[in-house]
């Protein structure tokens, strides 16, 4: 059985995951009524995958006997100046999804709950590839800021990303 204390900081996370699909999907939207393409499949994808934790989360707190409660998702932001403000807010939020995520772990350690502590590790391992594809991506950005035609490059290349 699972800890008050864990199940609540779970159910937070679930939270802030499904939050996180909402505000890529947002950006996705963005993007795609911009006529970038490219940018949108990356961060439909990206939403996925942010809808895809939050369940395992989910099936995780089930499987431990604990109550899912879900709560009300904030309204994500719903446009951007550019390209490179998004990229810079995906880079930034990776990062407080992370933060979020190794405050969970404490939790678990404080707890002494092995089980999440385990679980949590394949998010933790998650989260230093979700900042390292943002960082890149934006590195690219930097690199290509003032050449509006390489957006469009970058956009083809981010068309081409598949979902798992």
């Amino acid at each position: 059985m699972i800890s008050k204390a864990m199940q609540d900081a779970i159910n937070e996370q679930i939270n802030k995951e499904m939050f996180s699909s909402y505000l890529y999907l947002s950006m996705a939207a963005h993007f795609e009524g911009k006529n970038l393409p490219g940018f949108g499949n990356w961060l439909r994808i990206q939403a996925a995958e942010e809808n895809e934790h939050a369940m395992k989360l989910y099936d995780f707190l089930l499987e431990r006997g604990g109550k899912v409660e879900l709560k009300a998702i904030a309204a994500p932001k719903q446009d951007w100046a550019s390209a490179m403000e998004a990229v810079k807010e995906v880079l930034a939020h990776e990062q407080l999804v992370t933060k979020s995520i190794h405050d969970l772990y404490e939790v678990a350690l404080k707890e002494k709950d092995y089980a999440t502590q385990v679980m949590l590790h394949w998010f933790i391992e998650e989260q230093v590839e979700e900042e390292a594809n943002a960082g890149a991506i934006l590195d690219d950005m930097q690199r290509i800021e003032a050449h509006d035609t390489a957006i469009l490059m970058l956009d083809h290349r981010l068309a081409k990303r598949k979902g798992e």
